[in-house]
């Protein structure tokens, strides 16, 4: 005879938990200035502790076809158009580049789910984040972006970064349905590492705030620490 002695139900375990992200985001600051609403894609790495405490990394890559900031305005002619080597209208295309990495702490709140291991959960969190406008000549017929030079258009920046999240955690009972949602905001301390700009003839020192605020879900597999669950009559 065999009796069940704990079960997620009823119990807080000790779980590593993997993942994989989505979120959709919008700048704020500085980062508005240049692009428009954005996704977001990624994979975490928590350790949840008994007591409900969590630890844990994350990467993230974002991207948008939504540039604001013309970097390419003195290649246009009186018409607004770019033209190539030969003299016809070239296809050149800027969309937004960007990724982040982060080392995170958090925990869920006890007894604000529907069993010990899921709840309303919060993480503070800080490492990196860069981003930059990518710049996509088609025919790779513009002499001026070619190469190296696309370095003196691309805006590319990056810095120290603090994230913070809350949401919610969902841990099934069997473990088949787990997942977490919530509302998450990146701020980037960030410069610019071109430090100077081909279209402008400027130097580029500003130091940045770049924000990003999005709503985000997360898919979990959640791997638990193998326990006696059965006592043997």
């Amino acid at each position: 005879m065999q009796l069940n002695a704990q079960s997620v139900k009823d119990s807080s375990f000790r779980i590593i938990m993997t993942g994989v992200h989505f979120c959709g985001q919008l700048p704020q600051n500085n980062l508005a200035e240049r692009f428009g609403p954005n996704l977001s894609a990624g994979v975490d790495l928590f350790w949840k502790t008994k007591r409900n405490f969590l630890f844990g990394i994350e990467g993230s890559y974002f991207w948008s076809k939504n540039v604001r900031e013309d970097v390419v305005a003195s290649m246009k002619n009186s018409d607004g158009f770019i033209t190539d080597n030969e003299g016809y209208p070239a296809d050149l295309r800027t969309t937004e580049r960007g990724w982040n990495f982060d080392a995170k702490v958090g925990m869920i709140i006890p007894k604000s789910g529907h069993n010990p291991n899921s709840g309303i959960f919060f993480t503070v969190g800080a490492g990196y984040m860069q981003h930059k406008v990518k710049l996509y000549d088609a025919n790779q017929k513009i002499a001026a972006i070619k190469g190296d030079l696309a370095k003196g258009y691309d805006r590319l920046s990056g810095g120290f970064a603090l994230t913070y999240f809350i949401g919610y955690q969902y841990l099934s009972n069997n473990r088949l349905a787990n997942f977490s949602f919530g509302v998450e905001m990146y701020q980037g301390f960030t410069k610019s590492f071109r430090g100077f700009n081909y279209d402008t003839g400027l130097n580029d020192t500003q130091k940045r705030s770049d924000i990003l605020v999005g709503l985000r879900f997360t898919w979990l597999l959640p791997l638990y620490k193998r326990a006696k669950d059965f006592y043997y009559y």
